[in-house]
């Protein structure tokens, strides 16, 4: 169910011009987007793949990185990312890291994260999948959720949990923590801001952990993931509150 990176780069431009708050991170958004593109459309046409075949594209992004500025991405990459070999070492660390472990470092996870995520999507585009119903990690590639997704079903609507990874989408039940497994709905908070009903942040008492949720039986056009980005002043306020989110996104937030 997700959407192509045309979408995703339509709807982060889009809602850059509706959005002042969230610009300069959708505007980023796009460039990575159009960088993971090509990275996709050539690995989903490929037979076999290998998360080493990913070693290829890392001079394409150290550049991208460089001529976008991004002073602590370049410098963990002076320091971190200069040979072949330790680029291979992040790469296949996060990806066998299990449950979405990505790196020690919010710069390395970064770095992963952009190659890893056409990768592991071109993967779960190619499998059938036998989804278990309530699994808090993905049933692809056992990475956390980076948002929920509210789809309509009968007279109500369904939650489903999305991959922060692969982007593969499974269902999960409504009132249930994806952290800890907590039931109980007063131990649950849940909060959104005017203007951004259609988005609310879904909280947990009991071990303080978060994730947004995107219902899209209020707005049908939105696209989770970019969507999701799109809502920072969210993460404010769980922050402010004292609540952790249960996985970052591609930017790091």
């Amino acid at each position: 169910m997700s959407a192509t990176f045309d979408k995703r780069i339509a709807r982060a431009r889009e809602l850059a011009e509706r959005r002042p708050a969230a610009r300069d991170f959708l505007n980023f958004y796009v460039k990575l987007a159009q960088f993971q593109r090509p990275i996709f459309e050539e690995l989903n046409l490929q037979e076999g793949t290998c998360v080493r075949d990913l070693i290829g594209y890392f001079p394409a992004l150290l550049e991208f990185v460089r001529s976008d500025g991004l002073d602590p991405l370049i410098d963990f990459a002076n320091r971190h990312l200069g040979s072949v070999e330790a680029q291979e070492e992040l790469l296949l660390k996060s990806w066998d890291g299990g449950a979405g472990a990505l790196a020690e470092s919010d710069e390395g996870a970064f770095f992963a994260r952009v190659l890893l995520q056409p990768f592991a999507e071109s993967l779960a585009n190619r499998c059938r999948m036998d989804f278990q119903p309530d699994k808090p990690i993905c049933p692809f590639c056992n990475a956390k959720p980076v948002t929920a997704v509210l789809r309509s079903e009968g007279d109500g609507a369904k939650r489903w949990l999305l991959c922060s990874v692969c982007s593969t989408e499974w269902p999960f039940r409504r009132v249930v923590c994806p952290n800890c497994g907590q039931q109980d709905k007063d131990k649950l908070p849940i909060y959104s801001a005017a203007g951004l009903d259609y988005v609310r942040v879904e909280a947990c008492d009991v071990c303080r952990t978060y994730i947004k949720s995107v219902d899209l039986t209020k707005d049908g056009l939105a696209i989770p993931v970019v969507d999701e980005l799109a809502t920072v002043a969210l993460n404010i306020w769980a922050d402010e509150h004292g609540y952790a989110k249960l996985e970052c996104n591609l930017l790091g937030f």
